[in-house]
């Protein structure tokens, strides 16, 4: 492809046949047909992200209400900031992602970014129940906005905003590359150095509701991780010209720019005063998680040392795992998911 075409929504004349699927430039009639997938990996990630169905509501804050007003002030302000972030987050995805899809010709996984969508927007729902449930109105707003007075908040948001904003002012392919690029650090960097926090006030038996909130919504964050890394999978197949060694060069700086952002955001946001947790334990652990990203899509790690899950974080994957369910989180490839009234709070 030399230049990037957003699909015809009624094209009486597109390709019928499987085989001339494409991920972006094909010819696409955009029937939805469940029988006929090009991409096998399709059909069991849409049933999985369909069996994750929950309601933010079914979960009892009671706990937290009672706790939040007591919690240490360095744990309350990082509860604070960490959550305003997680709020972005899902809400820049519920915008961004329909623009994305405008140039995705492969039926089937539109489909699968519907399903994102609409589990972004019910993250987003549960960031305000929580809020909502633990604090008064004029504490709530203040969260809810506080990127806007916090200048390190603005500037993490503006990483990945002004990643989205320029695929929106030039829909070229590599803005277009580069907002694919942006939605897997955000969801596989971002939301898991955010998700470390609340798991270690669990640790510490805090904020038990708050928790078990943010499990569902990592459960769902996994699935959405393992969508863009099998995207970004089969465009190296299809468009090669978008993975010469310097763009794959371009996506790795991503990465690492991603990480070394949010590290600066935990000492920040988190510092030395949490129970449990250190500036370096959240160095270690990002740094991990930047080499797992890099090496998922094929490229070279980042941080030297970094290659394992690191002894003084392993209780991560231990919370993230809703109800204990046998999942490998890290690899984004779930072994056994149930629907959320299935489930009970573990913690």
């Amino acid at each position: 492809m030399s230049q990037l075409i957003k699909k015809p929504l009624f094209n009486p004349k597109g390709d019928t046949e499987v085989h001339l699927r494409r991920m972006i430039g094909g010819n696409t009639t955009n029937l939805n047909d469940f029988n006929n997938m090009k991409y096998q990996w399709v059909s069991p990630w849409y049933r999985q992200a369909m069996n994750n169905f929950w309601i933010p509501e079914e979960i009892n804050l009671a706990t937290d209400k009672k706790q939040y007003p007591q919690l240490p002030p360095a744990e309350r302000r990082a509860y604070d900031k960490v959550l305003s972030f997680l709020i972005f987050l899902d809400s820049i995805q519920t915008a961004n992602l329909p623009n994305i899809g405008e140039y995705i010709t492969a039926n089937e996984v539109n489909l699968c970014l519907c399903i994102q969508t609409y589990q972004e927007a019910i993250h987003s729902q549960s960031y305000s129940y929580m809020l909502d449930s633990i604090c008064e109105p004029h504490e709530r707003d203040a969260v809810l906005f506080q990127w806007k007075d916090d200048e390190r908040l603005l500037r993490r948001n503006t990483f990945i905003g002004d990643i989205y904003n320029a695929f929106q002012e030039e829909k070229s392919l590599t803005n277009f590359m580069r907002a694919v690029m942006g939605n897997y650090i955000l969801e596989g960097v971002y939301f898991y150095s955010g998700f470390m926090f609340f798991y270690n006030l669990g640790r510490n038996n805090r904020m038990p509701g708050s928790v078990q909130q943010i499990r569902y919504i990592n459960r769902d964050e996994a699935t959405h991780l393992y969508l863009f890394r099998n995207i970004i999978a089969e465009l190296e197949k299809e468009e090669p010209d978008l993975f010469t060694p310097e763009m794959k060069a371009m996506y790795r700086e991503m990465i690492r720019e991603g990480c070394e952002q949010e590290i600066a955001w935990g000492q920040y946001a988190i510092g030395e005063d949490i129970q449990g947790l250190t500036g370096q334990m959240v160095s270690d652990y990002i740094k991990y998680l930047g080499n797992l990203r890099a090496t998922n899509i094929g490229l070279e790690p980042i941080y030297a040392g970094h290659d394992k899950e690191p002894d003084t974080m392993k209780w991560v994957s231990q919370y993230s795992n809703a109800n204990m369910i046998k999942t490998d989180f890290f690899e984004a490839r779930s072994t056994a998911y149930a629907k959320s009234g299935a489930l009970v709070d573990d913690l």
